[in-house]
């Protein structure tokens, strides 16, 4: 399923709506550590493995494309 991923900054939680996210992380966008986070809580939201986890697109932006499969 390939659902678009709205990123803040200082957040803590996970908001649905739809085939839209919303996910607040704590890492700063610095070496991917933001995008890791971002994997690491989507994996743990849906239940699967990270490997289960791709960002499609938008991997320096704070809009992007993820595929949960």
């Amino acid at each position: 399923m390939r659902y678009r991923v709205s990123v803040r900054l200082g957040g803590a939680g996970i908001k649905v709506e739809g085939d839209e996210i919303e996910v607040g992380i704590k890492s700063e966008p610095e070496r991917g550590r933001a995008n890791r986070e971002l994997v690491k809580k989507l994996a743990e939201h849906f239940g699967v493995p990270v490997q289960n986890i791709r960002i499609v697109s938008g991997h320096t932006s704070r809009k992007k494309l993820v595929d949960v499969f």
